[in-house]
């Protein structure tokens, strides 16, 4: 088991936080507001520390689930990432933290998290939310695990991130505080879902090439770069649409001013749209010509896809707030 002290403690932990890919952590906080925004009903009579409380859980066992998941990914991924240039820097820290040590790390997080998750089931004894919290480790396993290695399957690779990255977590904070699977919540879900692959594409389009040298057939390798583009660009489309209806529609049944929020939607999308069509024209330039110059450049603007990201994130975030306060000042 490993239980370092002292100063190799402290080195360990700064070399987990870099394999842990602290940078997607955020997005945890995210689906933590949007499930709450959501399932949250004024009319309800909730105790403050029980809410509170289960705030606190839903989000930590979200936080294990999630580290997890990118460790995974981080270990499996050791070889490829030797290979590319922009990740070293992750193949530095696992290398010097030891590959048997993050397994062992890895069973000790899964331990530690288990108290978390019994207390949230005795508050609230649901069996979905048991089926999602194991659905949502065997699936953080076998997306980056040989010999399943779902990230490797094209269109299978799709269906975990829309999973990992939107489905499964945000649901699990809806259902930990209602029951009911209201038709708005879904059509909101499918936009989110949609949303978040799309932010997703440029990062397998960053690792294209790699990914198609070493074998791995991602949406992207399997689709080609001008159709993965198109992809992105269909898919945050119809995903922020979607998004919009089912906001506009909530928030409008309570107070119906604050749908002006959903600018920030509006904005937030046509901004990563204006990147997304760049990419598109550089895609069909690299189609016809092979240049490696061009590659270079599809590369360079992939790489920027975390700030599309956090601002995809930061406008959804922004508006289920306002769809949480709009319940409250209803």
């Amino acid at each position: 088991m490993w239980l370092p002290s002292g100063l190799t403690m402290l080195e360990d932990l700064k070399l987990l936080k870099t394999v842990s890919r602290p940078e997607f952590l955020p997005a945890n906080l995210s689906s933590l507001v949007m499930g709450l925004a959501w399932s949250v009903e004024p009319s309800r009579n909730y105790l403050v520390w029980e809410t509170a409380l289960l705030i606190g859980l839903a989000l930590t066992v979200l936080i294990f689930v999630s580290a997890i998941g990118a460790q995974l990914n981080t270990l499996s991924d050791r070889e490829l990432d030797s290979k590319e240039p922009r990740k070293q820097y992750l193949v530095k820290a696992l290398d010097a933290l030891g590959q048997d040590k993050l397994r062992r790390i890895l069973i000790f997080e899964l331990l530690m998290s288990l108290p978390f998750f019994i207390v949230l089931i005795i508050i609230q004894p649901k069996p979905v939310l048991v089926a999602l919290w194991i659905f949502g480790h065997l699936l953080a396993y076998a997306y980056s695990v040989a010999p399943i290695r779902l990230k490797s399957r094209s269109w299978l690779a799709m269906l975990s991130l829309l999973l990992v990255l939107s489905i499964l977590p945000v649901s699990f904070v809806y259902l930990t505080f209602t029951s009911e699977v209201m038709p708005l919540f879904l059509l909101f879900l499918a936009g989110q879902a949609m949303s978040v692959y799309a932010v997703i594409i440029p990062t397998e389009t960053r690792d294209y090439w790699i990914d198609k040298a070493n074998g791995v057939e991602t949406m992207t390798v399997w689709l080609g770069l001008v159709k993965a583009s198109i992809l992105a660009i269909g898919l945050l489309s119809v995903g922020g649409v979607f998004m919009a209806v089912a906001f506009a529609l909530a928030i409008s049944m309570q107070f119906p001013v604050l749908a002006v929020f959903l600018l920030a939607i509006v904005v937030a999308d046509l901004v990563i749209l204006r990147s997304y069509r760049t990419l598109y024209s550089l895609s069909k330039q690299y189609s016809s010509t092979r240049d490696d110059s061009i590659a270079e450049k599809i590369v360079e603007l992939s790489a920027r896809n975390p700030r599309w990201i956090n601002l995809m994130q930061q406008s959804i975030l922004v508006v289920s707030l306002v769809l949480l306060a709009a319940k409250f000042l209803a």
